[in-house]
């Protein structure tokens, strides 16, 4: 039935536009993300356990959904945490792995024991998972108690993947965004290799709230 409301709400042009976006899998239907949210929602008013048990993920849209209705879901934090267990080796591609995150907003009222969660994430060899745990330091761990130990562990990540790299940069430049002190002090002592160093110096000058001098000095800082 889930399956069947899904297909209902296939939009071809949509379907073409999203594949562009992600170039790593071949298995979008085309349904916009607003239709899912709306789904989910309405699977968390029932029995959402069955749901999850019972869920197929040959679909983009149906991984997609079963990470909206956990994150969706009333539940306890330690139910909540095998749910997410479950779910992170079903991520195949960034868009899956960033919205799961964004939707898993407990994170903010449960910060140690979702921390002591995502750390082992970091060292994984795959690229995704390693990709779950980056977005979830960058989301839910940019403040003045955890900085330093995010930063720590963003230098010490060693995987090779794209998607890893670039979610490292991203962190680093909210990192920076929002406490620039801690950030540079790290920008000039890290461990980083050339790409992922210069994207993050990127993505910070790509932001609107760096002032035009900073951003100089910021593109100074390039490794050639």
């Amino acid at each position: 039935m889930i399956r069947e409301q899904i297909l209902a709400k296939v939009d071809s042009d949509y379907q073409q536009f999203s594949a562009s976006l992600l170039p790593t899998i071949t298995n979008i239907l085309g349904v916009r993300i607003p239709a899912l949210r709306i789904m989910a929602k309405q699977i968390v008013k029932d029995d959402w356990r069955i749901y999850l048990q019972q869920a197929d993920h040959e679909y983009f849209e149906e991984v997609m959904l079963q990470g909206m209705v956990i994150g969706y879901a009333q539940m306890d934090i330690e139910e909540r945490l095998q749910y997410m267990t479950d779910f992170v080796p079903k991520i195949d591609n960034w868009s899956v792995c960033d919205r799961f995150c964004g939707g898993l907003k407990f994170t903010s009222t449960h910060q140690q024991p979702v921390w002591e969660f995502i750390l082992p994430y970091l060292s994984s060899e795959h690229e995704y998972e390693v990709r779950f745990a980056v977005v979830m330091l960058l989301t839910y761990y940019v403040d003045e108690y955890y900085i330093q130990d995010v930063l720590s562990h963003l230098d010490r990540i060693q995987h090779e993947g794209y998607y890893v790299k670039m979610a490292v940069a991203w962190a680093i430049s909210i990192c920076y965004i929002h406490l620039p002190e801690p950030t540079m002090h790290y920008l000039q002592h890290n461990q980083l290799d050339r790409f992922t160093y210069n994207k993050a110096l990127q993505k910070i000058t790509e932001s609107y709230r760096i002032d035009p001098e900073t951003k100089h000095h910021i593109r100074s800082m390039r490794r050639k």
